[in-house]
């Protein structure tokens, strides 16, 4: 963690205060939204912002739709300005008209949300608010670009310089470890043991990111085996009766699970310096870490194979592999990138496709999903930034020929599954 994380850390790390509040306003909530917007004294938008935020909050989804669809429309750019201005500052560059043609392609919606940002503890407020229109407004034009909205100022409040990132162990505060048991998306966390099982012992590690302006919510987090050699089952690293090793004594580090955990944070991306960062950091604590691996899931497989549809018996462990490879090299979405997202994903931070394992998930997610199968995506740190130029500039896959050959056997025949 730098100087910087700990020194935001600890200025935002307190609990929000409570405005104090004298008679309720009940005007319509549009109606104090444009108040807000127009408000000049620090006081008084404050006690505007969190009295809008208060009243949203206790909205029916009916309620919050209608809200949100009136700033939405009523808070857009206007055309005939936006090029009113642009014109201005094309006919002469200048300071003034650069600023003129800034102020009119900006939606007062945006300011809005600043405006009610500035509320102690808004900023947590804001991401349930924006997962209520994910939720809410899909299809709706106007809603979809109120989200960009929201997107846009996100992706500068949750800009990576002001991220902290903290390793979850066992002793880290039970509220905490609530959450990271509700938002572990990848493989469920049954009980506390469990829990126990993926934090205490010397050969686990967790990490996650926070905001320093919601110091109890993980934004994003990822779940770390040591191990010596490169895994190939995931029930076998998280067997119950596996037996610990120290962490000194391994050679690979595992990321096998990441979860993101903020609906209202969906497509600001932190996962890829989260890797990266936990990575480094290991590397350089653990210096007998030469490896650095997935043991990931393949959601997409059985839906492409049964869409395609290409025959196949997850019984056979050889032909589901090559299959996985198959899909994993070749199936692409409508942008040439790999079909499947957690390719995407890994690919797109500069990982290796490096090995596909059968039997690997034989969860009954595992094999509604995958067939059981997996895959390990190899993290080389001198070559991440390599990969990362080839698969954005060139949508090319960069994978090991033990992986291509496999690929080149894949069995694609149509016919129906066994």
């Amino acid at each position: 963690m730098t100087r910087l994380a700990d020194l935001l850390a600890t200025v935002f790390e307190r609990r929000p205060r409570r405005l104090s509040r004298g008679r309720v306003d009940d005007r319509p909530l549009v109606e104090l939204a444009r108040e807000l917007l127009g408000s000049a004294g620090e006081a008084s938008g404050l006690a505007l912002a969190d009295a809008i935020l208060t009243r949203y909050e206790a909205l029916t989804d009916e309620g919050k739709l209608a809200f949100l669809r009136q700033i939405a429309a009523e808070m857009d750019i206007d055309p005939e300005a936006v090029r009113r201005a642009l014109a201005a500052y094309e006919a002469r560059p200048s300071r003034a008209t650069y600023r003129a043609f800034s102020a009119a392609a900006e939606p007062a919606r945006q300011e809005l949300i600043r405006r009610l940002n500035q509320v102690p503890g808004a900023t947590a407020r804001l991401v349930r608010m924006r997962a209520d229109l994910l939720r809410l407004g899909q299809g709706e034009a106007p809603l979809e670009a109120l989200d960009l909205d929201f997107r846009h100022l996100f992706a500068s409040w949750f800009n990576r310089g002001f991220l902290v990132l903290r390793r979850i162990s066992w002793e880290s505060p039970a509220h905490i470890l609530e959450k990271i048991i509700a938002y572990e998306a990848v493989h469920a966390i049954d009980s506390w043991d469990d829990l126990r099982r993926r934090l205490q012992p010397d050969d686990r590690r967790c990490f996650a990111f926070f905001h320093p302006a919601m110091p109890d919510e993980p934004l994003i987090f990822v779940e770390v085996a040591l191990t010596r050699g490169i895994p190939g089952s995931i029930q076998k690293l998280l067997a119950e009766d596996r037996a610990p090793m120290a962490a000194e004594e391994a050679d690979t580090a595992v990321f096998y699970s990441i979860s993101n955990c903020q609906k209202g944070l969906r497509g600001i991306s932190f996962g890829n310096s989260l890797i990266k960062q936990v990575a480094h950091d290991l590397a350089a604590d653990l210096p007998g870490l030469k490896t650095f691996v997935t043991l990931s899931p393949i959601p997409g497989l059985i839906g492409w194979l049964k869409d395609q549809g290409i025959a196949h018996d997850v019984q056979d462990g050889e032909a589901m592999r090559a299959l996985a490879a198959h899909y994993l090299l070749h199936a692409k979405a409508a942008d040439g990138l790999p079909l499947d997202p957690v390719a995407r994903f890994h690919l797109g931070n500069g990982a290796i496709l490096h090995e596909v394992h059968a039997n690997a998930d034989i969860s009954a997610k595992g094999l509604a999903q995958s067939g059981g199968t997996m895959v390990n995506y190899l993290y080389k740190l001198d070559r991440v930034a390599q990969n990362h130029e080839l698969f954005v500039t060139r949508r090319e896959v960069v994978a090991s020929p033990e992986l291509r050959a496999l690929a080149e056997r894949a069995p694609l025949e149509t016919g129906k599954e066994r």
